[in-house]
Parts: C-alpha cells; sequence; structure tokens
C-alpha cells in the first residue's frame, strides 16, 4: 500500500505554472497579479453531511473544488490557485484515483492550479481553500443592496434538493427530472463568468448554498434591509406527467429553502434590468426577477403569493447546528 506521501505525488502533484512555488515545501509561494487584491475562501465537505457516502468519487472531485470556486464566482473574482486537505478511512487507490481525475477536470476548466494541502487518516472529510483575484473596489459583496433595489437568481434552484430527495428515497421523479435534479447535485456548475460580468451592476450578490430565502437573507441582514420575494416570479422547474400536489409542494421547499445549487443570487438597481438581460443573452444563462429589496427590520424576508398575500414557510434554509 503506497504511504502519505506517496499518494500525493503520484495523484495530486501536478504543474503549477502560476505559482512561483507549488507543491512539495512547506508553503506554495503565489504572486497576485500586480494591482489585484486577494479573494480567499475554504469550505469543508463531509460524509453524511454535505455529500453520501457512496456518492461517485470522480463526481465529489468535480463538486468538492466547484463549490469554493462558487463562492469566488459570488464575489466576481477570477479563480487562481486551490489548496486540498483531507482525511481518508483508508488508502483506497481506486478511490483517490477517481477523486483526483474529477477534481483536476474542474481544475482545468476554471483554469486553477493545485499549489499544496494535506492528507491524514480519519472519517471522510474534504477541505478546500480557493484563491482569486479582483479589482480594488469591484468586489461583489453582501452589504450593498439598497431599497428599492430588484432581486435576481440565476439558473434554476430546486433541482440539486430534488436530486437528493430522489437518492434518498424521498421522491420518485420522472425520469427527464432525475437526471436533471442528480446532475445539479454531484456536478455543479460555479457561476463564475456571471459573477465577473456583474462588476459594476451588481449591489450585492451571493452565492445559493444553504437555500435561497437563507441566503438571501445574508444579504438583507448585511445590507440594512428587508426583502420581499414574489411566487409568481419565480424560475419554473420542469414538470413530469406525474407532477402531482405533493411534488408541487416538495419542488417550492426545495426551491426555496433547499440549498447546494451554487447558483448567484445578487440584487441591482432596477435601470440595470436591461443590462442584466443581456448578460442573460450573452452566458445563455437564465437570470429571474425574483422580488425587490423592502424597508423593514433588516435580515426579514417574507415570500408573497400571486394574490399579494404572505405566505409562511417552516424552513428558510439548511443550517448545521439546527
Amino acid at each position: 500500500m503506497a504511504g502519505e506521501f506517496a499518494l500525493i505525488d503520484k495523484y495530486f502533484a501536478r504543474p503549477t505554472p502560476s505559482a512561483i512555488l507549488g507543491p512539495g515545501d512547506d508553503c506554495a509561494l503565489l504572486q497576485p497579479s500586480p494591482g489585484m487584491q486577494l479573494a480567499v475562501t475554504t469550505d469543508m465537505l463531509v460524509a453524511g453531511t454535505h455529500f453520501l457516502p457512496d456518492t461517485d468519487p470522480k463526481n465529489l472531485g468535480w463538486k468538492a473544488l466547484a463549490v469554493n470556486l462558487s463562492d469566488l464566482a459570488a464575489m466576481g473574482a477570477v479563480p487562481r490557485w486551490v489548496t486540498l486537505a483531507g482525511a481518508m478511512p483508508a488508502a483506497d487507490e481506486t478511490w483517490i484515483a477517481s477523486f483526483a481525475e474529477g477534481f483536476f477536470a474542474c481544475a482545468r476548466e476554471y483554469g486553477v492550479d493545485v499549489v499544496g494541502g494535506d492528507t491524514t487518516k480519519g472519517p471522510l472529510n474534504l477541505c478546500i481553500t480557493a484563491l482569486g483575484e479582483i479589482e480594488p473596489g469591484q468586489a461583489l459583496r453582501r452589504d450593498g443592496a439598497q431599497i428599492g433595489h430588484q432581486i435576481w437568481v440565476s439558473g434554476r434552484p430546486g433541482l440539486a434538493s430534488l436530486g437528493l430527495a430522489q437518492l434518498q428515497g424521498r421522491i420518485e421523479l420522472p425520469a427527464p427530472w432525475q437526471r436533471l435534479c442528480i446532475g445539479a447535485l454531484e456536478k455543479p456548475r460555479p457561476r463564475v463568468a456571471l459573477g465577473r460580468a456583474l462588476r459594476g451592476i451588481a449591489s450585492a450578490a451571493i452565492d445559493v448554498s444553504d437555500g435561497l430565502l437563507a441566503d438571501l437573507g445574508h444579504i438583507a441582514e448585511r445590507s440594512g434591509c428587508a426583502v420581499a420575494v414574489r411566487l409568481v416570479q419565480l424560475p419554473h422547474l420542469p414538470k413530469g406527467d406525474n407532477y402531482d400536489a405533493v411534488l408541487r409542494k416538495l419542488a417550492l421547499e426545495c426551491q426555496l429553502a433547499g440549498g447546494d445549487d451554487y447558483e448567484l443570487c445578487f440584487t441591482a438597481p432596477a435601470e440595470q434590468h436591461v443590462a442584466i438581460g443581456r448578460i442573460a443573452a450573452d452566458l445563455e444563462l437564465p437570470l429571474w426577477c425574483i422580488g425587490e429589496m423592502t424597508d423593514g427590520p433588516a435580515g426579514e424576508v417574507t415570500v408573497f403569493d400571486p394574490d399579494d398575500k404572505p405566505v409562511e414557510f417552516e424552513r428558510k434554509g439548511f443550517d448545521h447546528f439546527s
């Protein structure tokens, strides 16, 4: 059985042309581009909490990196470097090779170099730190929304949570839904290009990881505003032949509180509506105006039905400690 350093050299030591010094020393040495600021994010993925233990390791490798790049996308940053630390119960080289294949596929697609990390024995747990670059004053933050600004979301939040419900046996989705929803869960697409396009247009942004209502509430809290979400303006989810009341209710819950979508939710002044439409067309990515920032208690999120009446939702999103 290969030892720790042999495994790292075999599966994770790759050329790092963007780094002064990559893996193999006590630290990596990195040089940001002239005049750029660093954006840094860290996410942990724990088996049984963030992914099912029997998840395809290739897909898990992709997702482990993608969820971190999504944080950089939400800031409008360009991904540059990443470190990977992981605990594994055993040195299963078949599993490791497949994981590394997915991880480096995502790294290649988004132009990042893996510049360091660590491995140890223990319950399956992955911790990634991603670093990106952003022009000074151009970062999309959570605290820039103002009363009257429109609220937008990309893609179709809720698909990933429906995919999880399918894998857990809580629901039986029609065949086209199954492929779409499980794909959204296991291989999310960080919206890096969208984040870059929104610089100077969006007033605030966040990636949807814990649920649309919960993450939108973070923008509202940091911006000192309240939120009004309109059900009739939410993205349309695909429909199948057995789209009954039970599935409709679950789909709405997944859409508003499911999480794990890694779409971008952002705010912008109403006068940017046309510009946002152009971005959607250029990126071939649906962008939906789902409500507006309102005057009210900071962080309060209210959902309105088609008759403009408030709708109560017991769950707003995912919380690790609730």
